[in-house]
């Protein structure tokens, strides 16, 4: 006897040539009634029209009528329609290529889909798939009813917003100003806005965010549009139950212009750790000695850390006053961020109130979601490629990919005009 390894392995393949038979005999069955199964007008039938449809067990040969026009490029299957099925590919096949992709680079999860299911579908057509699933994807998931473990009451939910850039093919990238030495760009941004809840603290008093409560929506629309959606995605995670509403983000203009609109009744709070970064360049431009720039940056962080970001201010204009030129200009700029931002700096006050203030959970997004698949070495993305990659990304790790899937293939056609009477038959037997 050969290793275990070979006896499963040669188990497999029989039980699946078996079960494509039966697929086969199920979907072939002359009698099925097939909704619009005849000729419209100036179409011409093809029947028994022979195809390959790849399952979950392997490839299976069907029989259709497929019909077409003169004056139309493409043609219909009714039954393939009714199926749910996709240019050859069932609607399981089509669930596992669109999750690979997601996860993988297309050839890697053309590889992984056939070591761990051996399906062998080539990466350029897990391309074709994803590009064409992703749009379906993002409209399933913005109708999904909120998470059933966060039903209840809401005592804090959080928009956190960000943004990141994306490796461009060209194309996508004329007439953009961007950081390479000649001013031409690279990267395109990409938006992240993260929903999630929290109902406790932990016994320190350290805000705890809800398990599992963690929503995406990613996008390179401007920020206007973006911040709409953004604002949609809060509404179905029920953010009208909730008692208190919190905006978290960097410094950037565009997150509390638009936040201000879409989120008005919210608690805005400027991430503690770009607060910091700043605070940092500021007191090094202050003090010329590291030691007693450092020295600074320690004092008026527990300035802030405590609600005194006036008192900072005030002591960084007056020692902004004795630079000379460029160093007094810099300092300034660094003076308005926090003069800018100084209603979001109340950091002393969040923390007695248990909430979160610092924007760990969407650059972690950033990175995850859209810097693990879409800023590998040597990807260049277009904009739509990229899009509804991270359409199928955001429903993967906002922990609704399955849920969307199940919606997508919310047919009754199999169960009623297909399975129903073998199951019946089974049972009279």
């Amino acid at each position: 006897m050969r290793n275990l390894e070979a006896v499963e392995l040669g188990l497999r393949e029989a039980i699946f040539r078996d079960l494509c038979q039966v697929l086969a005999e199920l979907l072939n069955d002359p009698t099925l009634p097939v909704p619009e199964d005849a000729s419209r007008p100036g179409e011409k039938c093809h029947a028994d029209r022979p195809k390959e449809m790849l399952t979950l067990f392997g490839p299976v040969p069907l029989s259709r009528n497929y019909y077409h026009a003169a004056t139309e490029q493409a043609g219909r299957v009714p039954l393939d329609r009714a199926l749910g099925l996709w240019e050859g590919y069932s609607p399981g096949v089509v669930r596992l290529v669109c999750r690979a992709a997601a996860r993988f680079p297309f050839e890697t999860a053309a590889a992984e889909l056939k070591a761990y299911c051996g399906l062998e579908v080539e990466g350029r057509q897990m391309q074709r798939i994803a590009q064409d699933m992703g749009p379906k994807v993002q409209a399933v998931q913005q109708q999904l009813p909120p998470f059933k473990h966060n039903a209840g009451p809401i005592p804090i939910l959080y928009a956190a917003v960000d943004g990141t850039g994306v490796p461009m093919v060209p194309e996508e990238l004329e007439g953009r100003v961007g950081k390479q030495p000649d001013g031409s760009a690279k990267t395109r941004e990409v938006k992240l806005g993260c929903i999630f809840t929290q109902t406790t603290t932990d016994e320190e008093g350290l805000p705890l965010r809800d398990y599992q409560s963690t929503s995406y929506v990613a996008g390179f629309e401007g920020a206007a549009d973006f911040m709409v959606r953004v604002r949609q995605e809060a509404i179905r995670r029920r953010m009208a139950a909730a008692w208190l509403v919190v905006l978290l983000g960097d410094g950037a203009a565009w997150i509390w212009e638009q936040g201000q609109k879409c989120f008005p009744m919210a608690f805005q709070i400027l991430d503690l750790y770009h607060a910091l970064e700043h605070l940092s360049t500021l007191t090094k431009l202050l003090e010329d000695q590291p030691e007693a720039a450092k020295a600074l940056w320690r004092t008026w962080r527990e300035q802030l850390l405590t609600d005194e970001v006036a008192e900072v201010l005030s002591q960084a204009r007056q020692r902004a006053a004795k630079l000379p030129g460029q160093a007094a200009e810099l300092a300034h700029k660094e003076i308005g961020y926090f003069e800018n931002n100084q209603s979001r700096m109340r950091y002393g006050t969040y923390r007695a109130l248990g909430f979160f203030y610092g924007s760990g959970v969407v650059e972690a997004g950033c990175k995850t979601v859209i810097g693990g698949r879409c800023k590998g070495s040597g990807m260049r993305w277009s904009e739509t490629g990229a899009t509804h990659i991270l359409d199928l990304r955001c429903s993967l790790y906002g922990n609704q990919f399955d849920q969307v899937w199940d919606r997508l293939n919310q047919s009754d056609y199999l169960r009623l005009r297909v399975l129903a009477p073998v199951l019946i038959a089974d049972k009279a037997a």
